[in-house]
């Protein structure tokens, strides 16, 4: 079934190669497509393209495909195009003719679009939830190991003390700005672009702010041409802030793989999240962290990819688009579980104590020296130089004992004051709005 085909049946080979894996990707958009058609119903009753009783048997069988799909129990039937004209096929098998109403002032191009913008912002909230759980975690290792020294870097060179204390809750910290760079993709994302049709909008005297309340929208796309022209570009600007996320995972990944191989042996991971070799019989391989790192690394790439498929064409509606389901929609999946992984691993991860007493890393507290020096009141240069020198005379002593009071230091984490803040940007998300929307459109 086709919704626009008449008199000539499409050859085969172009059939196959035209949808592609759309029906597969389809899947993903069942719930948001079935939410998009009782909001746009109720809005057809209200303007007279609907009987009262047509609504009313229409979002009861709606509500019924709803739970078909949210369950996973949705399918997309061979010779069926899309979900689109599987869930007005399920409507006419069992209403007859009224199911065949509800497209009237829709396109196919507006309803794809309105079905990712739910799904992006029920995905978003998923995604959301999961950093939170894993901020939760790293703040709580973080106080718990604060008193645990280790070696800072640069240049992978051994630099100055650090903590635990500190080293958890940094990526916690990240996990902030990635949210609120999330946030504002978010924000992109929640409006509605039901009603512009094929883009060009319809000469039904559509009502687009009751479809825009209806489903917990924060505005609508108001003009029409430019609510086409969101294809694509609110999929990247969402892939990008999901791509930050990914970052934070894949360096926090590299530095787990790398802190816990022997010639460092700062962590121990858990023997049983830790796989073996089939020839070397002490292995116990990272194996979560370094597929945390490539998958992170590839979600990364998402956007590019989606630049390059929509970055060079002009406004309107293209096939194009519909190759970036393929590329977005599962990044959602694979990012969620990354996730879920990482935390697990952070919640049961062995840090090691009195890393620094060993006395290869003596010349870490150089700088403990110069400063003491310094407040004593010996110009800071001088004291440098000072040190410097002991350093390349063999002379140098420490005492290997930490002072740092100011904010954000070894000791004084502001863990406090980073956990408000990630209070505050969950909070400016607003989500509730969305789920009360769609709590009432469903009667779940």
């Amino acid at each position: 079934m086709k919704l626009w085909e008449k008199s000539t049946k499409v050859n085969a080979d172009i059939e196959r190669f035209t949808i592609g894996k759309d029906r597969e990707m389809d899947l993903y958009l069942a719930p948001f497509d079935v939410l998009g058609s009782m909001a746009h119903i109720t809005m057809l009753e209200s303007i007279g393209l609907l009987q009262k009783d047509e609504l009313e048997i229409l979002l009861k069988e709606l509500k019924s495909i709803y739970q078909l799909a949210v369950s996973g129990n949705f399918v997309i039937e061979d010779g069926i195009e899309d979900v689109h004209s599987q869930v007005e096929l399920l409507l006419t098998r069992r209403l007859g003719d009224v199911g065949k109403k509800i497209h009237s002032g829709r396109s196919r191009n507006d309803q794809v679009l309105v079905d990712l913008k739910l799904f992006m912002r029920h995905r978003i909230k998923e995604i959301t939830d999961e950093c939170v759980n894993l901020f939760n975690t790293l703040i709580n290792q973080s106080e718990k190991y604060k008193e645990y020294l280790m070696p800072g870097y640069t240049h992978l060179q051994i630099a100055m003390p650090s903590s635990f204390g500190l080293w958890f809750g940094a990526y916690a910290e990240g996990l902030v700005d990635d949210l609120i760079v999330l946030q504002s993709a978010y924000k992109v994302t929640n409006r509605n672009p039901l009603g512009s049709a094929a883009g060009y909008g319809s000469s039904f005297p559509l009502k687009r702010q009751m479809t825009t309340d209806l489903l917990g929208f924060d505005s609508m796309d108001y003009n029409v041409v430019y609510a086409q022209m969101g294809r694509g570009k609110t999929e990247r600007i969402v892939a990008s802030a999901l791509g930050n996320i990914a970052a934070t995972l894949s360096k926090m990944a590299f530095d787990a793989c790398m802190f816990s191989s022997q010639n460092f042996g700062f962590i121990k991971l858990h023997d049983a999240f830790t796989t073996g070799s089939s020839i070397m019989p002490h292995k116990k391989n990272p194996d979560v962290f370094e597929l945390t790192r490539a998958k992170c690394n590839k979600i990364q790439s998402v956007p590019q990819q989606i630049m390059m498929i929509s970055n060079n064409l002009p406004s309107g509606y293209f096939r194009d688009l519909q190759i970036i389901k393929e590329i977005f929609l599962p990044v959602f999946d694979e990012l969620e579980e990354c996730l879920k992984m990482v935390n697990l691993m952070m919640e049961h991860i062995e840090v090691k104590k009195d890393i620094l007493a060993d006395n290869k890393y003596d010349l870490i507290f150089s700088v403990e020296e110069v400063n003491r020096l310094a407040s004593e009141g010996m110009p800071f240069r001088d004291a440098y130089k000072k040190v410097g020198l002991d350093i390349e005379a063999g002379n140098f002593k420490c005492t290997k004992s930490v002072n740092h009071t100011h904010e954000g230091s070894i000791g004084n984490l502001c863990n406090d004051r980073i956990k408000i803040l990630m209070e505050q940007t969950v909070d400016g998300f607003g989500f509730a709005k969305a789920e009360e929307a769609e709590k009432n459109l469903t009667g779940n």
